[in-house]
């Protein structure tokens, strides 16, 4: 092994080593129990991975490989999803900035095929990714969401879900983006608070229901945000019980500007310390009015076109959402074909002009932005396609409630079920290009056919070629396929073989932003089309474990937006200041930021980022693997980790030089203390390091190797046993090396899943001096607990030398006396088994100690002028003489007595001052009083220590 730890050309080498030894691919033929499989959550293909991907995957990677070394057949799935709306958007975005072509100047399947073109690109980008994170993906078995069989399995399970009569067609109202022309789930609103303003119209009574001419001189007054949805007002709404209105109820009312009459009715919904307790009704553009419509039978007036612009004429539905082919339709010239906002201006213009508004106010609300587009939203009727949710619900909630499925942390359960307890039909069509068309045909008359394609259904209905047919232009929501990726990634309907060995899935890990657009849906989906060989419903998978979100070092959210997202890759090459700053300002929706990204590039990368290994990135994001919903990313802790690779290189190297051409024995087996003692400690570390794995604490499990590598093996066993290796006894260096190579193995197998390029390195060079194990890593066996190596006592006694080795430590630093310097040092009041270890191993620890002499000696006899010290009860006496200078003892416990005084009389004065005891917080008293009782007692113990060393030189 070299002096220093190049991970740059370690890497290269593994990587190259794992494209020559395919031990990764799972055996095909092996359909027993010992099954395991995880499907990675498919990341979008519209660009690159960002540090969640990362973070996920890795512990992804982490449980395969350990289950891979605990005898099982593994599969990590990976696939990549089509991600409809968001890919249409960057591709769009794409193709105005290089073609100056937006998506309308391509025909249909043009644009499908400029989509292609950049899957294409992007998927290069995140594989390379991947690959070089060290992830145990089988590369033959990569699916995507479009793929051919994929589109199989998602026809089928829609005409199969059409035809129970779980998927229907219906006009409702929806969230619609202007921007993209399309319907949005509910989950993918972004309500943001922001201010605006409430406006105050007087809306005119009439007293005849048909005669605008009749106008009464009273008005009400409704208080809006939005004015210009009046064009669509169908009522005015009062609670029953409102005095104020109780007289009104049955009237009716000009809409202002259009001179609409409509009824006022009275609706227990209402709020009558809202606004002004009279609220307009628009069904066709607000949720709340919408069920208000349905319950009063309101007709329904859709007043915008798709990209959110007011309508020549006006659409008119009935409460069930049939279309209603009426004159009343009109819309004024002057807001025909206008932008909704700037048809706000002008009807409050006009309201002016009419003295129609009574006033306006401030208002603080939240608004509904699309996630994607950052456009405010615009509830609208709209026809769709929905899958009925109540009925698939109930198994799901079953499943979970009777823990077939379980969730880590466990409060993720009653997240879940609260949602699917409440749970809404979800809408699942959407009007793109981009993904999954509708396996829906309509003839003229409107006719529905379903079925997989053109031809099938011609032939299932008899239909001849004058029957002109056309393909429903809508796509599916993408969280509709990605809801069957355990079962369809898995090659179903066609690949059963697969499906039979690995489904259910073992563990899904994602975050828990996406329990209900992606966890409750495959849960529903899966359970409904996928039963067992009992026929009974399947889950997709026996475990969830939910993660937190990286945020950076502030707590933000990583965005582009912000400007403080980070690319895995960059952290491992390492990327210059002025290249990272281009990469996080390239693109920019809002040009405005571009300053405020710099500045905060500047500010938290002067020089760029330096590159790190792979191991040290991978070690990092199981040491932030909490049940925190925020983990906050932090770039001191990685160079942490990089350090802790280096220490276990300079450690493999240390020991690899040491036991070459050596004979390796039984493994785990020694009669020297301090392996008996190393063997005991690895051993428990053994038992937790499963535990912590299985229990999905990859934070504990990450500290709990660090300490043991770094202080307990490095710092502890390594510095104890190098006397021995320089100068102990032949039988005593052959052990001490076997024991060497067995921790060193044994330590490196429990790292590689977490680390497996520096493991996978010096497990090469392992084999090559000895081939007792499989010579690939991962094919061997992970450690495992043995009960016969725990030895409690070995524990505590070593615990015990080790604070002695350290008080001996800093007596030579303090008399200025070399590590290797031979002391004398006599113990008084041993007990009984710690006399049997002094004795048994006296010569040992006199090596390891540096010692003279050892010698247990009877509590009545003198000693000449020693140092002492108490340690768990003993009392250690190490010898002055020629070795240690008397005077330089004396002076330093001097000065200790003095700076310890000092710091006495500075609390004694705080604490009799009655200012202070009156002002300062009781816990702080509190605190003051223990830290001088402390200080008290050393002192004593210092001048205890000084008097018996001068009582000793006076004899």
């Amino acid at each position: 092994m070299d002096k220093n730890y190049n991970f740059n050309v370690i890497e290269k080498k593994i990587q190259k080593y794992w494209k020559t030894h395919q031990c990764i691919n799972y055996d095909n033929n092996n359909i027993k129990n010992k099954n395991f499989c995880i499907m990675v959550p498919p990341p979008n293909i519209t660009g690159y991975l960002h540090m969640g991907h990362a973070f996920q995957q890795t512990i992804m990677d982490v449980i395969t490989r350990y289950q891979r070394m605990s005898g099982k057949n593994t599969l990590l799935q990976l696939g990549t999803d089509h991600a409809g709306i968001a890919t249409q958007m960057v591709v769009e975005r794409n193709l105005l900035i290089q073609e100056g072509k937006n998506k309308n100047a391509y025909s249909r399947e043009e644009f499908i095929n400029k989509v292609y073109v950049w899957k294409k690109k992007s998927e290069l980008i995140m594989f390379n990714q991947i690959k070089r994170l060290g992830h145990l993906i089988d590369w033959n078995t990569i699916r995507f969401t479009l793929d051919s069989d994929f589109s199989k399995a998602i026809n089928k399970v829609f005409i199969m879900l059409y035809k129970e009569g779980l998927i229907y067609r219906h006009k409702k109202l929806v969230y619609w983006d202007p921007k993209f022309k399309t319907v949005v789930s509910d989950l993918e609103v972004e309500n943001r608070v922001s201010n605006n303003t409430m406006w105050y119209i007087k809306y005119f009574l009439t007293s005849k229901c048909n005669n605008i001419d009749s106008l009464d001189k009273t008005s009400l007054t409704i208080a809006t945000t939005r004015p210009e949805t009046l064009l669509g007002d169908t009522a005015l709404a009062v609670h029953s019980q409102d005095i104020r209105y109780k007289k009104y109820i049955g009237s009716h009312v000009i809409v202002p500007i259009v001179n609409r009459i409509i009824p006022v009715i009275s609706d227990d919904s209402i709020d009558m310390t809202k606004g002004t307790g009279c609220m307009k009704v628009t069904p066709a553009h607000d949720f709340n009015d919408y069920e208000i419509g349905i319950r009063n039978k309101l007709p329904m007036i859709d007043i915008f076109t798709k990209s959110g612009k007011v309508l020549k004429k006006l659409n008119i539905f009935n409460y069930q959402g049939k279309y209603i082919n009426t004159i009343d339709n009109f819309v004024p010239k002057n807001l025909r074909n206008l932008d909704r906002f700037i048809v706000r201006e002008k009807i409050l213009f006009l309201l002016k002009q009419l003295n129609l508004l009574k006033k306006s106010s401030n208002w603080t609300g939240t608004m509904p932005y699309g996630d994607r587009s950052g456009v405010i939203l615009e509830p609208r009727l709209t026809n769709q396609w929905y899958l009925s949710t109540k009925f698939l619900s109930k198994e799901a909630i079953r499943s979970v409630e009777e823990k077939k499925i379980i969730f880590i942390p466990k409060q993720y359960k009653n997240m879940f079920l609260s949602w699917m307890n409440n749970i809404q039909d979800w809408c699942i069509s959407r009007q793109l290009w981009w993904g999954h068309r509708i396996p829906i045909w309509y003839d003229k008359k409107d006719n529905i056919y379903v079925g997989k394609n053109e031809k099938s259904i011609r032939k299932k209905y008899s239909l001849n070629k004058n029957v002109l047919l056309v393909q429903d232009p809508d796509v599916l929501d993408t969280w509709f396929s990605s809801s069957l990726w355990t079962f369809a990634g898995l090659g179903w309907p066609t690949d059963k073989k697969k499906l039979q060995m690995f489904h259910p899935t073992d563990v899904l890990v994602c975050g828990f932003d996406i329990i209900f657009f992606w966890i409750a849906r495959m849960i529903m989906l899966t359970l409904h089309i996928i039963k067992d060989k009992y026929g009974k419903p399947q889950i997709p998978f026996k475990k969830v474990y939910i993660t937190g979100l990286i945020r950076d070092e502030h707590g933000r959210k990583m965005s582009k937006s912000y400007g403080n997202v980070l690319d895995p890759l960059d952290i491992i090459d390492g990327i210059s200041l002025k290249k990272l700053i281009k990469k996080r300002t390239n693109n920019l929706i809002h040009s405005k930021k571009f300053d405020f990204i710099k500045k905060n590039t500047v500010k938290n990368f002067p020089q760029g980022i330096s590159s790190h290994s792979v191991d040290a990135v991978r070690y990092t994001f199981l040491s932030l693997a909490s049940t925190s919903r925020n983990i906050h990313w932090d770039m001191n802790r990685l160079k942490g980790y990089q350090n802790f690779c280096n220490k276990l290189w300079n450690a493999s190297r240390f020991v690899i030089n040491n036991i070459k051409n050596n004979v390796f024995t039984k493994k785990y087996f020694s009669t020297i203390l301090l392996d008996q003692w190393i063997y005991s400690k690895f051993n428990n570390v053994i038992k937790k390091y499963h535990f912590f794995l299985k229990s999905f604490r990859f934070d504990q499990l990450s500290s709990l190797l660090y300490k043991f590598v770094w202080r307990t093996f490095c710092d502890q066993y390594l510095e104890m046993i190098k006397p021995i290796l320089y100068s102990g006894k032949e039988y005593e260096k052959k052990l001490i090396k076997n024991t060497l190579f067995q921790i060193l193995s044994s330590l490196v197998l429990l790292m590689h899943p977490i680390m497996p390029f520096i493991t996978v390195y010096i497990w090469n060079i392992l084999d090559k001096l000895n081939t007792i194990f499989n010579s690939s890593i991962i094919l061997n066996p992970i450690p495992q607990y043995d009960s016969s190596l725990n030895n409690r006592v070995i524990i505590k006694f070593v615990s015990w030398f080790k604070k002695i080795i350290s008080v001996l430590r800093f007596v030579r630093i303090d008399t200025k006396v070399k590590h290797t310097t031979l002391l004398k040092v006599y113990l008084k009041k041993v007990t009984l088994q710690k006399k049997i270890f002094l004795l048994e191993h006296n010569s040992l620890l006199k090596k390891i100690a540096y010692l003279d002499c050892l010698i247990e000696i009877k509590v009545t006899d003198k000693l000449p002028p020693s140092i002492m010290r108490i340690i768990d009860d003993v009392e250690i006496f190490i010898i002055l003489d020629a070795k240690l200078n008397i005077n330089i003892e004396v002076n330093r416990l001097n000065k200790k007595i003095q700076s310890i005084s000092i710091k006495i009389n500075t609390i004694e004065n705080l604490l009799i001052n009655k200012k202070f005891l009156k002002n300062a917080p009781t816990s702080f008293i509190s605190k003051k009083r223990h830290l001088l009782l402390n200080l008290q007692n050393s002192l004593y113990e210092i001048n205890n220590q000084k008097k018996i060393l001068l009582q000793q030189i006076s004899v």
